[in-house]
């Protein structure tokens, strides 16, 4: 994950093609549509820029017009500093803001946040703010409509786009299979989405949502890739597969899916880790 970016170029860590939140390097040059309808094409609409990182306004399955919209970015992204591994961060306050764009990565608005509603490095790699407006509001006042998390695992061979906020540029390729466990420094995921070469994100654009071009669904989020070569350091992440097997892909890059999330949102747009089939990681003491 390449670390997050600080200030203009500083801090090398997280996303783009390590394990640890993205850092920048170098400047580079919604619910299943019913069968038959028409899917919106892959743009820059509802996707936001932050300080260091990519990230998206989302919305759940059953997420009403009327609830404090998500912002879906990567846990490394967050601006307290990387969660350690078994660290999970539940609904403290934040005033982070966020840019908005539209379709032709035009920033529209400012969005500013409420709390961060949850964080965590552990099994995946995601953080979710919640917004001081509504879905309703951002689609009154900027015509923007969040973009609809998928519930569904996605599907190895499905064409993809990495939408990043924080670079006003995109990253299309397929999905190459999926990492029983993506090791990078201290932190282990899980599930991890493995791309194509064409995706080759990098520092900026951790916290990119990952769009299945055939649904318009989130799918994923953009997290981390092998720059060097090395293994299982920081920036380095290695595969293990099901027999304990370590792998080495310098330029692969991946993203931790996000299809589990919705199980843990109840009404309003609440976090709730009680749920009967949230399986998010829980705080040590809850």
């Amino acid at each position: 994950m390449r670390t997050p970016l600080v200030g203009t170029f500083t801090a090398l860590l997280l996303l783009g093609a390590a394990a640890t939140p993205a850092a920048a390097v170098a400047l580079p040059d919604g619910s299943a549509a019913p069968s038959g309808a028409p899917v919106r094409a892959v743009d820059f609409a509802g996707a936001v820029a932050l300080s260091n990182c990519s990230g998206s306004v989302v919305r759940m399955p059953d997420s009403e017009p009327t609830d404090p919209a998500l912002v879906l970015s990567n846990g490394h992204c967050v601006e307290s500093g990387m969660p350690g591994p078994g660290e999970v961060v539940l609904d403290q306050p934040s005033s982070r803001t966020f840019d908005l764009l539209d379709a032709d990565a035009g920033s529209v608005a400012t969005l500013q946040a409420d709390k961060l509603a949850y964080a965590t490095m552990t099994d995946t790699d995601i953080s979710l703010y919640e917004l001081t407006t509504t879905y309703q509001d951002i689609e009154d006042d900027y015509g923007i409509a969040p973009l609809d998390l998928s519930d569904q695992h996605p599907a190895q061979g499905n064409a993809i786009t990495v939408v990043s906020g924080y670079w006003k540029q995109t990253y299309s390729c397929s999905i190459d299979g999926f990492v029983p466990q993506l090791k990078e420094a201290d932190w282990t995921w899980k599930d991890s989405v493995r791309y194509t070469p064409e995706c080759d994100t990098i520092g900026g654009t951790s916290g990119s949502p990952v769009v299945d071009e055939a649904s318009g669904q989130v799918v994923a989020v953009n997290n981390t890739g092998n720059d060097d070569g090395g293994r299982c350091t920081l920036n380095n992440p290695c595969e293990v597969d099901e027999d304990g097997n370590v792998t080495v892909h310098q330029g692969t890059n991946y993203a931790e899916e996000t299809y589990i999330i919705p199980a843990c949102v109840g009404t309003g747009n609440k976090i709730d880790l009680s749920a009967p089939d949230c399986t998010l990681p829980k705080p040590a003491d809850g």
